[in-house]
């Protein structure tokens, strides 16, 4: 061989490798991408509509009265003022759905009318083919939103009396300050034990495309949800809120390619209040974490990009079962309609 034709040959393999190595580098800048048809794979969306750790377990529960409790009724003393409407003669469902207010909120709390069942003697949601010989409204004191003030309170009554002119009835409301004055005391015991785990997986290496994160996420049970950028693991229990949330950038989840699309951390949620302790949601989150951390290649971190350890997982078991002794201790239970209510 010449010199020549050796040094051509070098020429030849150095670029051969420069190649190389420029189409390695290209691959590994891509995002992890799903190695199945994601789209098909994943089942239809179900996540029902209803919607760092905060845990305080301090306070004292207030007494607060409480209501004969009925199937069917949603209306609870615990967190509604109640208002009662008085009626001559049983009544419709059919004329009262006819004069219903049309919306069910007063500023941000919704409020609720129900009737007592001639039929079955329950109270219940307001339907067609039913006659009614007792109704009553409920406006909720407090929710995620602060206390009912002053303002909202006058809107219930406002709208609630204008039903109750239209359907002949008498309504008889609970007066103002002591509304308020019990919204507030709610809210001071529900805004410290209102608490969310969440926890950031952040990928060690490569970014993952959106196809590749609900790959990873299916193989843990978790489904797309109702918004983009949004998983949820369905909760057992029909028409319950989602057990889990996983979350990452939703304009990764609408760009025109979201294989491309490179997506370096997502977070995985638990909204203690939703769920009953019972099923054991502590145990799914954690398991979750574990299970999409291995299988990304990701590291779990708080909301200062500290790693979590088994001895802060430990302890925020702790301090959850703390909070779960004063919900109960206040008959607010986590997963109970009530609690799903004022954490909502």
């Amino acid at each position: 061989m010449t010199l020549t034709t050796a040094l051509v040959l070098a020429a030849v393999l150095a670029l051969a490798a420069l190649a190389a190595h420029g189409l390695w580098s290209t691959r590994r800048a891509r995002p992890r991408r799903a190695v199945v048809d994601v789209a098909q794979a994943v089942p239809e969306r179900v996540e029902p509509s209803m919607g760092a750790l905060t845990v305080d377990a301090g306070g004292t529960a207030a007494s607060l009265p409480v209501a004969a409790r009925r199937s069917g009724a949603r209306i609870d003393a615990l967190i509604d003022a109640i208002a009662t409407l008085a009626i001559e003669a049983p009544a419709s469902g059919e004329m009262l759905l006819a004069h219903l207010p049309a919306s069910r909120r007063a500023g941000s709390k919704p409020y609720y009318i129900e009737g007592l069942s001639a039929t079955s003697g329950e109270w219940e949601a307001l339907a067609l083919g039913q006659r009614y010989g007792e109704l009553q409204a409920g406006v909720q004191l407090a929710n995620r939103s602060g206390a009912l003030n002053e303002i909202e309170y006058s809107e219930f009554v406002q709208k609630v009396q204008a039903f109750a002119d239209a359907i002949g009835a008498v309504p008889d409301f609970p007066d103002m300050l002591d509304v308020v004055a019990r919204a507030r005391e709610l809210d001071a015991f529900a805004s410290p034990h209102d608490a969310t785990l969440s926890v950031l997986l952040r990928a060690n290496s490569v970014a993952w495309s959106v196809g590749y994160i609900q790959q990873c996420a299916l193989r843990h049970g978790l489904v797309p949800g109702a918004l983009a950028g949004r998983l949820v693991l369905p909760a057992a229990e029909e028409g319950a809120p989602p057990l889990l949330v996983l979350a990452f950038d939703a304009q990764a989840a609408l760009a025109d390619d979201p294989a491309l699309a490179a997506v370096r951390e997502v977070t995985l949620s638990l909204d203690v209040a939703q769920s009953p302790e019972n099923i054991e949601p502590f145990s799914a989150w954690q398991q979750t974490i574990r299970g999409l951390a291995e299988d990304m290649d990701a590291t779990a971190v708080d909301d200062q990009g500290r790693p979590l350890t088994l001895q802060h997982f430990a302890t925020i078991h702790e301090e959850l079962n703390k909070l779960y002794r004063a919900l109960e201790a206040r008959d607010m239970a986590a997963g109970t309609t009530v609690a799903r209510r004022l954490f909502q």
